[in-house]
């Protein structure tokens, strides 16, 4: 399976799985889940059709591990725009965690610390290099740093996704660090 080919089958995962089920006649569970043959079938019916073995490449070479296959299920592993619940436990964070963004959002994040926007959580990086290339997607990147612990410690609540993104519901600005001179 070519890149280009990988890359628009994860597209069009992405799109159906976290955002538009419906625009194909997909029911996602509570979870998020959809029985893999059921995906196929709509995707073929809705003129993109892929195979089972072209599915299971994206999954096992998406480097962000974008999605989670259990059994005969697949679903996607957060980024959410439709209500699921992923069933994810509490978990304490590390000190600091790290989202990436670019310039132009700053003043509105100075202002109203992150949001989820469209989403059901603020997604979260474990590492600077994965937030710079969370930013990078949306032009030249700025990283900030998020003081998890504190936030734990107030009362913040965090969850951690199976591919390692952390998630919380907002990140008001007190707990934030910009780089560089205010």
């Amino acid at each position: 399976m070519d890149e280009r080919r990988t890359v628009k089958v994860s597209k069009y995962l992405s799109k159906h799985l976290r955002h538009q089920p419906e625009r194909i006649g997909l029911a996602l569970d509570e979870g998020g889940w959809v029985e893999i043959d059921t995906l196929i079938a709509a995707a073929t019916a809705h003129g993109f059709p892929f195979t089972r073995a072209e599915l299971d490449h994206v999954v096992a070479t998406n480097d962000k591990r974008r999605f989670a296959v259990e059994g005969t299920r697949i679903r996607a592993s957060q980024g959410h725009s439709v209500e699921v619940d992923l069933g994810l436990p509490t978990a304490t964070p590390p000190a600091y965690l790290y989202h990436g963004t670019v310039a132009r959002n700053l003043d509105a994040i100075r202002a109203e610390g992150l949001r989820p926007m469209d989403r059901h959580a603020v997604h979260l990086s474990p590492d600077r290099e994965t937030a710079t290339r969370v930013g990078a997607r949306r032009g030249r990147p700025v990283v900030l740093a998020v003081v998890a612990a504190a936030m734990h410690r107030d009362g913040h609540v965090f969850r951690v996704s199976a591919n390692g993104v952390w998630l919380t519901e907002a990140v008001p600005p007190r707990y934030l660090r910009f780089p560089g001179p205010h």
